[in-house]
Protein backbone atom coordinates (compact mmCIF):
# COMPACT_ATOMS: atom_id res chain seq x y z
CA UNK A 1 0.00 0.00 0.00
CA UNK A 2 1.03 3.44 -0.87
CA UNK A 3 2.57 5.19 2.52
CA UNK A 4 2.09 8.82 3.53
CA UNK A 5 2.68 9.38 6.95
CA UNK A 6 3.19 13.59 6.36
CA UNK A 7 -0.21 14.96 5.32
CA UNK A 8 -1.71 13.05 7.90
CA UNK A 9 -0.45 10.17 9.66
CA UNK A 10 -3.66 8.96 11.74
CA UNK A 11 -4.78 7.35 8.54
CA UNK A 12 -3.33 3.95 7.42
CA UNK A 13 -2.03 4.54 3.84
CA UNK A 14 -1.96 7.32 1.22
CA UNK A 15 -4.95 5.18 -0.41
CA UNK A 16 -7.52 5.65 2.43
CA UNK A 17 -6.88 8.86 2.18
CA UNK A 18 -7.46 9.58 -1.73
CA UNK A 19 -10.43 7.27 -1.10
CA UNK A 20 -11.99 9.27 1.83
CA UNK A 21 -11.42 12.59 0.03
CA UNK A 22 -13.17 11.53 -3.24
CA UNK A 23 -15.86 10.30 -1.51
CA UNK A 24 -16.51 12.65 1.71
CA UNK A 25 -16.05 15.75 -0.64
CA UNK A 26 -18.30 14.42 -3.03
CA UNK A 27 -20.68 13.46 -0.98
CA UNK A 28 -23.67 14.03 -3.30
CA UNK A 29 -22.26 11.03 -5.50
CA UNK A 30 -21.80 7.26 -6.22
CA UNK A 31 -18.64 5.66 -7.02
CA UNK A 32 -18.23 2.38 -8.01
CA UNK A 33 -15.34 -0.02 -6.64
CA UNK A 34 -13.86 -0.11 -10.05
CA UNK A 35 -13.82 4.20 -10.56
CA UNK A 36 -12.43 4.16 -6.67
CA UNK A 37 -9.50 1.89 -7.60
CA UNK A 38 -8.91 3.83 -10.85
CA UNK A 39 -8.99 7.13 -9.27
CA UNK A 40 -6.33 5.64 -6.16
CA UNK A 41 -4.46 3.87 -8.41
CA UNK A 42 -5.10 0.68 -7.09
CA UNK A 43 -6.84 -2.65 -7.66
CA UNK A 44 -10.60 -3.31 -7.31
CA UNK A 45 -9.58 -6.22 -4.39
CA UNK A 46 -7.87 -3.81 -2.48
CA UNK A 47 -10.44 -0.38 -3.02
CA UNK A 48 -13.18 -3.09 -1.94
CA UNK A 49 -11.27 -4.13 1.47
CA UNK A 50 -11.36 -0.56 2.38
CA UNK A 51 -14.69 0.59 1.53
CA UNK A 52 -15.44 -2.67 3.77
CA UNK A 53 -13.08 -1.11 6.82
CA UNK A 54 -14.95 2.55 6.44
CA UNK A 55 -18.39 1.01 5.77
CA UNK A 56 -18.27 -1.49 9.19
CA UNK A 57 -17.17 2.29 10.50
CA UNK A 58 -20.17 4.10 9.80
CA UNK A 59 -18.20 6.33 7.45
CA UNK A 60 -19.45 5.18 3.80
CA UNK A 61 -22.74 3.97 2.97
CA UNK A 62 -22.45 1.06 0.57
CA UNK A 63 -25.91 -0.37 -1.95
CA UNK A 64 -25.82 -3.06 -4.46
CA UNK A 65 -27.41 -2.54 -8.01
CA UNK A 66 -27.21 -5.69 -9.97
CA UNK A 67 -23.64 -6.84 -9.57
CA UNK A 68 -21.95 -3.40 -8.88
CA UNK A 69 -21.28 -1.63 -5.77
CA UNK A 70 -22.09 1.61 -5.27
CA UNK A 71 -20.19 3.36 -2.33
CA UNK A 72 -21.17 7.09 -1.19
CA UNK A 73 -20.44 9.37 1.76
CA UNK A 74 -22.73 8.91 5.36
CA UNK A 75 -23.77 12.50 6.01
CA UNK A 76 -26.49 11.49 8.39
CA UNK A 77 -23.03 10.48 11.11
CA UNK A 78 -21.52 12.80 13.92
CA UNK A 79 -18.50 12.14 11.55
CA UNK A 80 -19.03 13.59 8.83
CA UNK A 81 -17.97 17.20 9.28
CA UNK A 82 -15.33 16.85 10.99
CA UNK A 83 -13.45 14.17 9.11
CA UNK A 84 -14.68 15.74 5.75
CA UNK A 85 -13.49 19.18 7.26
CA UNK A 86 -9.56 17.12 7.71
CA UNK A 87 -9.64 15.12 4.79
CA UNK A 88 -10.31 18.67 2.99
CA UNK A 89 -7.37 20.15 4.47
CA UNK A 90 -5.23 17.17 4.14
CA UNK A 91 -6.06 15.22 1.09
CA UNK A 92 -8.42 18.09 -0.80
CA UNK A 93 -6.15 19.41 -2.64
CA UNK A 94 -6.18 16.47 -5.54
CA UNK A 95 -9.86 15.61 -6.36
CA UNK A 96 -10.67 19.43 -5.77
CA UNK A 97 -8.47 21.28 -8.19
CA UNK A 98 -8.69 18.41 -10.98
CA UNK A 99 -12.69 19.18 -10.55
CA UNK A 100 -12.03 23.09 -10.68
CA UNK A 101 -9.49 22.75 -13.67
CA UNK A 102 -10.96 20.17 -15.70
CA UNK A 103 -13.91 22.40 -16.32
CA UNK A 104 -11.49 25.61 -17.17
CA UNK A 105 -11.14 26.53 -20.96
CA UNK A 106 -7.63 27.11 -21.95
CA UNK A 107 -6.50 24.56 -19.14
CA UNK A 108 -4.08 22.13 -21.08
CA UNK A 109 -2.22 20.09 -18.03
CA UNK A 110 -1.97 20.98 -14.15
CA UNK A 111 0.48 20.20 -11.66
CA UNK A 112 0.74 20.34 -7.51
CA UNK A 113 4.33 21.46 -6.77
CA UNK A 114 6.55 22.81 -3.13
CA UNK A 115 5.53 21.79 -0.04
CA UNK A 116 2.44 19.66 -0.36
CA UNK A 117 3.39 18.00 -3.41
CA UNK A 118 6.68 16.62 -0.91
CA UNK A 119 4.58 15.67 1.55
CA UNK A 120 2.31 13.76 -0.41
CA UNK A 121 5.16 11.99 -2.00
CA UNK A 122 6.29 11.07 1.66
CA UNK A 123 8.90 13.90 2.42
CA UNK A 124 8.91 14.35 6.60
CA UNK A 125 8.13 18.54 7.45
CA UNK A 126 5.35 20.78 9.26
CA UNK A 127 2.31 20.37 7.43
CA UNK A 128 2.22 22.85 4.41
CA UNK A 129 0.54 26.03 4.62
CA UNK A 130 -0.90 26.64 1.38
CA UNK A 131 -1.46 24.44 -1.81
CA UNK A 132 0.85 25.43 -4.88
CA UNK A 133 -0.69 25.08 -8.62
CA UNK A 134 0.79 25.21 -11.80
CA UNK A 135 -1.50 25.78 -14.86
CA UNK A 136 0.11 25.08 -18.37
CA UNK A 137 -2.22 26.33 -20.54
CA UNK A 138 -3.81 29.58 -21.90
CA UNK A 139 -6.35 30.38 -19.46
CA UNK A 140 -8.22 33.71 -18.38
CA UNK A 141 -5.79 34.83 -15.42
CA UNK A 142 -9.11 36.05 -14.11
CA UNK A 143 -10.84 33.31 -13.96
CA UNK A 144 -7.48 31.16 -12.34
CA UNK A 145 -8.11 33.98 -9.71
CA UNK A 146 -11.60 33.02 -9.08
CA UNK A 147 -10.84 29.25 -9.36
CA UNK A 148 -8.02 29.71 -6.59
CA UNK A 149 -10.26 32.02 -3.97
CA UNK A 150 -12.59 29.16 -4.16
CA UNK A 151 -10.73 26.35 -3.94
CA UNK A 152 -8.77 27.79 -0.79
CA UNK A 153 -12.28 28.02 1.18
CA UNK A 154 -12.83 25.19 0.36
CA UNK A 155 -9.78 23.51 1.79
CA UNK A 156 -8.80 26.35 4.42
CA UNK A 157 -5.64 27.17 2.82
CA UNK A 158 -4.63 29.37 0.58
CA UNK A 159 -4.14 28.37 -3.22
CA UNK A 160 -1.46 29.64 -5.23
CA UNK A 161 -1.82 29.20 -8.78
CA UNK A 162 1.13 29.90 -11.23
CA UNK A 163 -0.02 30.10 -14.81
CA UNK A 164 2.89 28.69 -17.50
CA UNK A 165 2.60 28.97 -21.27
CA UNK A 166 2.53 25.55 -22.98
CA UNK A 167 5.90 25.90 -25.23
CA UNK A 168 7.67 27.42 -21.54
CA UNK A 169 6.84 24.12 -19.67
CA UNK A 170 8.00 21.70 -22.89
CA UNK A 171 10.97 23.30 -23.61
CA UNK A 172 14.40 23.40 -21.99
CA UNK A 173 14.05 26.65 -20.56
CA UNK A 174 16.68 28.53 -18.06
CA UNK A 175 13.55 29.93 -15.95
CA UNK A 176 14.88 29.51 -12.71
CA UNK A 177 11.14 28.90 -11.28
CA UNK A 178 10.62 26.48 -14.00
CA UNK A 179 13.90 24.21 -13.12
CA UNK A 180 13.37 24.62 -9.64
CA UNK A 181 9.61 23.22 -10.37
CA UNK A 182 10.77 19.89 -12.12
CA UNK A 183 13.18 19.57 -9.40
CA UNK A 184 11.39 19.18 -7.02
CA UNK A 185 8.63 16.70 -6.05
CA UNK A 186 5.71 17.21 -8.72
CA UNK A 187 2.24 16.13 -8.56
CA UNK A 188 0.39 15.98 -11.88
CA UNK A 189 -3.75 16.40 -11.36
CA UNK A 190 -5.38 14.26 -13.21
CA UNK A 191 -8.07 16.14 -15.38
CA UNK A 192 -9.17 14.16 -18.45
CA UNK A 193 -10.65 11.81 -15.20
CA UNK A 194 -12.62 14.36 -13.81
CA UNK A 195 -14.40 15.32 -17.31
CA UNK A 196 -15.76 11.44 -17.21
Amino acid sequence: MKTSPSLLPLLRSRMQGELLALVLLHPEREYTITELADACGVTATAALREVRRLSEGGILDERRVGRSRLVKARRDTPLYQPLSDLIAVTFGPMPLLAEALSGLEGVQDAYIYGSWAARYHGEPGPPPGDVDVLVVGTPDQDALFDLAERVSRQLGREVNVHRVAPEAWAGTTADPFLTSVRERPLLRLDLEQETR
